[in-house]
């Protein structure tokens, strides 16, 4: 699969998901990872010509950055804590539109933005669909953590049938440290077949701040194909 493909599949399922889902005067949040840098320039261009007066509530210090990059007007939950729409991709998305988020470490953030939206829209290319969980994202569910705990953390998730990693810096000695100062573990499960369960098991664990697991969260996701077509996934449709 070419790279030219998968940026083309990416941006049309952004170039649908604002169309859409993008309306005058809407507060949204901004995701992070490689699919938002096209999502916030597309936004940017819609937001100055379409006139739209949009808001926008970053996820993590990239997608505030992307804010500022493409002049978004810039909020905050302190002063819009009702969020319309929240546009986010995703690391795998399962036929039930439950989520792995957080391969780009920021899954806390992005969690608590998604869970304060009316609607949480993901967009993402053809790589990222699967039936379950697990499937085709191999690197394991992305859970951030309280650094002093990390190592029992660690003996748990193996307790559980896990296989955990801590996450180390690629640009610096140690750990990888999120946005909001802690520890991120990978750990791998395989196919998940109820993520749901698995979940709830990994957030009663101390010093588990929370899980890259969006369950039941997401309204519609938008899927580029190779072809240039995409494919919506749609909750709300699939409840009438």
């Amino acid at each position: 699969m070419s790279n030219n493909n998968i940026e083309r599949a990416k941006k049309e399922a952004v170039v649908k998901a604002v169309e859409d889902n993008i309306e005058r005067n809407m507060i949204v949040g901004i995701g992070s990872g490689s699919t938002i840098i096209p999502a916030v320039e597309i936004l940017a261009k819609f937001n100055r010509e379409k006139n739209v007066n949009l808001k926008c509530i970053p996820t993590s210090y990239q997608s505030y950055q992307l804010i500022i990059k493409y002049h978004l007007p810039y909020t905050t939950l302190d002063i819009n804590p009702i969020i319309d729409v929240d546009i986010d991709g995703a690391d795998e998305i399962d036929k039930d539109l439950n989520l792995i988020k957080g391969g780009g470490g920021c899954l806390v953030q992005e969690k608590i933005v998604a869970s304060n939206s009316k609607k949480l829209i993901i967009v993402a290319d053809y790589r990222k669909s699967s039936n379950y969980l697990g499937e085709k994202w191999k690197k394991g569910i992305p859970i951030e953590v309280i650094p002093i705990a990390s190592t029992p953390i660690l003996l748990k998730l193996e307790k559980l049938g896990g296989h955990p990693l801590l996450r180390m810096a690629s640009a610096k000695a140690g750990p990888l440290v999120s946005d909001n100062g802690n520890f991120i573990i990978d750990a791998d499960f395989g196919v998940i077949t109820n993520p749901s369960e698995l979940n709830d098991k990994l957030l009663n664990i101390p010093g588990v701040v929370d899980t890259g697991l969006f369950i039941a969260m997401t309204t519609k996701a938008y899927i580029g194909k190779e072809d240039g077509s995409v494919i919506v996934m749609d909750k709300e449709k699939e409840n009438d």
